[in-house]
């Protein structure tokens, strides 16, 4: 479908808060996952502010669930869960606290909205499957959405889960693959390279669309796509940037878990208000 550019300028002004609330979350000097957060940060403001059904209640059956495989980047979901309204903003600066709600992986006994624990790398598609599957039981026109990394694609229980989706015919199942060709302590290339991602998923029976994911028109067609698409999952190929809007972190492998200085710090946050005066 087109969209009206004042819905794509609102889900980018989302993605600009969500960045803005990954910040307060770790200011200067506190350790925190910025890089992948904020790779992910315009694909997540698609989902749950524009293409997801989401409602008051993080617990509505009627929902569509999200499911952050790269557990570590799960800031990216905490700042939609304040800008939705199921946690309270207080608790941003508490992330990572014992008398926090917001931990530094997934939580779902401590954190609404959060719908599976998937700290360990690897098990998120698993999950997002058995989710899918369970769905289709019950007759329910939910969906479920998959946020994988690129370097958790290692994990030979992503493939497991990649088979088995296609076996099933999961056409309500949809993995997001955040392709930002860095993990946490280098490149993929030089840390595990894995080739021909495209045609390994379109391998494996799944539906393989491939876009810039942080243009968010081509994330929210993409998304579009992945609902019309019937008899198979759909697999999202966003190529991003790690790190994306703070040009000190873009692309490092540095700020995959890493605090940053004062200096950085005041960077950020002015990048932020360049990013808002320009939407």
């Amino acid at each position: 479908m087109a969209y009206l550019i004042s819905d794509l300028e609102e889900v980018r002004r989302r993605a600009i808060d969500i960045r803005a609330d990954i910040l307060e979350m770790i200011p200067a000097g506190k350790a925190g996952h910025l890089g992948g957060s904020c790779s992910a940060a315009d694909i997540t403001a698609a989902l749950y502010f524009k293409h997801m059904n989401v409602f008051d209640d993080p617990k509505d059956p009627r929902r569509d669930r999200c499911i952050f495989s790269k557990g570590h980047a799960v800031l990216a979901q905490y700042a939609c869960f304040v800008e939705l309204g199921y946690v309270d903003r207080s608790e941003l600066a508490k992330v990572k606290t014992i008398e926090g709600i917001l931990q530094g992986h997934p939580d779902m006994d401590l954190t609404p909205g959060i719908e599976a624990v998937t700290g360990s790398l690897g098990q998120g598609l698993s999950i997002s499957l058995g989710m899918a599957l369970g769905l289709k039981l019950n007759d329910s026109s939910s969906r479920v959405y998959a946020v994988v990394g690129d370097g958790e694609l290692s994990e030979g229980q992503i493939w497991e889960a990649a088979m088995a989706a296609s076996v099933y015919k999961a056409d309500n199942l949809c993995a997001i693959i955040d392709y930002n060709l860095v993990q946490a302590t280098d490149t993929t290339e030089k840390v595990f390279p894995i080739l021909d991602i495209k045609d390994k998923w379109a391998a494996f029976g799944w539906h393989v669309i491939e876009i810039d994911g942080h243009d968010i028109e081509q994330i929210l067609t993409a998304l579009d796509k992945a609902r019309e698409i019937k008899g198979k999952p759909t697999a999202i190929l966003a190529h991003t940037v790690k790190g994306k809007g703070f040009s000190f972190a873009e692309g490092s492998a540095k700020y995959h878990n890493a605090s940053m200085t004062e200096d950085e710090y005041r960077q950020a946050l002015a990048a932020i208000e360049q990013m808002r005066m320009e939407v």
